[in-house]
């Protein structure tokens, strides 16, 4: 079970950036189609907002995996009272 905490760690630190390239792909190619004015700036408005909310998320994604990676997650507690000690 630790080896598959590893290997999904490095899925997650590898996934991270691999999503927000993908959505910054996205909105070029959103943004590239759409029409001049008003439906233009709409659109890069509302790009910019979604890559902005996915950030963080992919950076947490990023730290969860390294954590896994690194085996912090090898020693859990079984209840409460193991982490009084």
């Amino acid at each position: 079970m630790n080896g598959l905490k590893k290997v999904l760690g490095l899925v997650w630190m590898l996934l991270g950036p691999v999503i927000i390239l993908f959505l910054i792909m996205q909105a070029m190619d959103k943004i590239a189609i759409a029409a001049e004015g008003i439906a233009r700036t709409n659109t890069t408005l509302q790009w910019s907002i979604i890559i902005l909310i996915f950030i963080p998320i992919c950076a947490g994604l990023v730290i969860f995996g390294f954590y896994a990676w690194k085996g912090e997650y090898e020693k859990l507690p079984e209840s409460s009272s193991d982490l009084q000690g």
